[in-house]
C-alpha cells in the first residue's frame, strides 16, 4: 500500500434503509441512515478516496420514495456524484496518489458509442454497486476515478459527473451542436440543463431556453442564452419562433431561422410543438420524460423531414473523459445552487478545521 500517513479505518456513510410499512400503509420515505462503516482493505488496482464534496441528484430522492425501480439496493451507500483526493493506493508508485479526482458515477459502460457494453449497467449510490458518495471515504478501482480539472475545486467537481455526462451526451454526441446552431433547452434551472447551456455556448451555438421560472430564465440569459420564455404560457412555442425570427439567423433551407437541436427533459408533445421550427435533419434529444403520460409523439411530419428523436441515459466512461477535457479547455464551471444548477454538500471529516 502506498501512503506514509495513518489511514482511516472507518467512514461515516449515509445508507439507504428500507422502511417497513405500518398497518399495511405505504411508507412516504425509505430511511437514510448514517452509519459508521469499516473501510475494507485495498485490493490490487484499488484506491481509497477521501470525499470532500458530494452532489445531490433527483435520483437520490426517487430512491427514498421507492420510485427508482428494480435497480434499488437497500443497505447500500447513497450518492452518485462525489469529488475528493486519493489518499491511498494498493499499487506501488501509483501516480493517482494524492491526486484530486471525482468518482465515475456508473459501472458497465466503458467506451461503446451507442449503449452500455454490460447488461449489468448501473449508477452508483443506492444500487448493487455498493459504492456511494454520501460518505467520508470510498474504496473504488483506480479506473473508476477521473482526475479533476485544475480549474475546478472539489465542490464544483462534485456538481459535474452525472449532469455533465448527460449534458455532453445530449448536446454533443446526439445533439451534434456546433458553431452557428440554434439550440432550444427546455426546463432551464436543473443541473443537466444548465451544464448543457454552458457546453452549447462554449461550442459557439445560439441558445434559447424555457422554464416555469422567470428568475431561471433571467439567470440563463446572464450566462449567455439569447432569450427565454416561460412555458406556462400556451403560446410559448410561438414566442420562441418569434425570437428566432428576430435574431436574423437563417439556418433553414427555406431561409427561415430554425432550430438545429432541442434538448428536452419533458417529453409529451415536444416533437409536435417544436417540429415546425426544427430544421430538416434536426434533432430532439430527451434526457428525461417528466410530462404525463410519459411518452412522446413521432409522426409522418417528422420522419418526412428526417427529424430525429434521440434518448439519452448518461453515457460512457470515455464520454465523461472527453467532456471533462472539453470543460478544462474552455474553463466551464458547473453552477452550484439550490435553484439554478446543482446542490452540493461538503463532506466533513473528524480532523476538519471547519
Amino acid at each position: 500500500m502506498t501512503n506514509t500517513e495513518q489511514l482511516p479505518t472507518s467512514s461515516k456513510t449515509l445508507v439507504l434503509r428500507r422502511t417497513v410499512a405500518v398497518g399495511g400503509s405505504t411508507p412516504a420515505y425509505h430511511d437514510a441512515a448514517l452509519q459508521d462503516r469499516a473501510i475494507p482493505p485495498l485490493q490490487r488496482g484499488q484506491v481509497l478516496v477521501k470525499i470532500n464534496a458530494a452532489g445531490f441528484n433527483a435520483r437520490d430522492l426517487w430512491l427514498r420514495l421507492g420510485l427508482y425501480g428494480p435497480g434499488t439496493e437497500f443497505d447500500s451507500p447513497l450518492g452518485g456524484d462525489g469529488a475528493g483526493v486519493v489518499i491511498a493506493t494498493a499499487d506501488a508508485d501509483d501516480p493517482l496518489l494524492n491526486q484530486r479526482v471525482f468518482l465515475l458515477p456508473m459501472r458497465g459502460w466503458d467506451k461503446d458509442p451507442d449503449a452500455p457494453e454490460s447488461p449489468e449497467f448501473s449508477v452508483i449510490g443506492g444500487t448493487k454497486v455498493h459504492v456511494g458518495t454520501f460518505a467520508q471515504y470510498a474504496v473504488v478501482d483506480r479506473s473508476d476515478v477521473i482526475p479533476t480539472p485544475e480549474h475546478l475545486d472539489d465542490v464544483h467537481a462534485a456538481a459535474w459527473p452525472i449532469s455533465g455526462l448527460t449534458a455532453w451526451r445530449s448536446a454533443v454526441v446526439y445533439g451534434k451542436v456546433r458553431q452557428g446552431d440554434n439550440v432550444l433547452i427546455t426546463g432551464i434551472g436543473g443541473g443537466v440543463a444548465v451544464v448543457a447551456l454552458q457546453i452549447c455556448l462554449a461550442r459557439g451555438a445560439t441558445v434559447y431556453v424555457t422554464s416555469s421560472s422567470d428568475e431561471n430564465i433571467r439567470r440563463a440569459i446572464e450566462l449567455g442564452a439569447k432569450a427565454g420564455v416561460n412555458y406556462k404560457g400556451e403560446d410559448w412555442i410561438d414566442q420562441i419562433a418569434k425570437k428566432l425570427e428576430e435574431s436574423g439567423s437563417k439556418t433553414g433551407r427555406t431561409g427561415k431561422a430554425l432550430l438545429s437541436t432541442v434538448i428536452d427533459c419533458g417529453g409529451g408533445d415536444i416533437m409536435m410543438k417544436t417540429g415546425p421550427i426544427l430544421k430538416s435533419g434536426g434533432r430532439v434529444v430527451l434526457y428525461a420524460m417528466t410530462s404525463p403520460p410519459y411518452q412522446t409523439i413521432y409522426t409522418p411530419y417528422h420522419y418526412s423531414r428526417c427529424q430525429q428523436l434521440c434518448g439519452v441515459m448518461m453515457g460512457s466512461r470515455q464520454d465523461l473523459i472527453d467532456a471533462t477535457n472539453f470543460i478544462a479547455e474552455h474553463s466551464v464551471v458547473p453552477h452550484v445552487s439550490v435553484k439554478f444548477g446543482k446542490i452540493v454538500m461538503k463532506i466533513h471529516h473528524d480532523n476538519a478545521s471547519e
